[in-house]
């Protein structure tokens, strides 16, 4: 059994075109993205070395607890 859709809303088995929805979208997105204020070179860099510097300090003081826990754990198990 092959199912119509009217095309009048509020009429049960209706359904907006699903191009148009998606046009909308794309036109709604594109509107958004204008009223973004996007970060300039100098701080992207900034920020860029910032995660850097924070990843770098957070794998050492890691690294450090795994290596001193490997040393607990191979003098406590022989």
């Amino acid at each position: 059994m092959v199912e119509h859709w009217s095309p009048k809303p509020g009429v049960v088995g209706s359904s907006p075109a699903r191009p148009a929805i998606f046009m909308n979208f794309i036109r709604e997105a594109k509107a958004e993205l204008k009223k973004v204020s996007w970060p300039g070179k100098r701080q992207i860099w900034y920020w860029t070395l910032i995660v850097i510097a924070f990843t770098l300090v957070v794998s050492l003081y890691l690294g450090l607890v795994d290596f001193v826990l490997a040393w607990i754990f191979s003098a406590l198990l022989g």
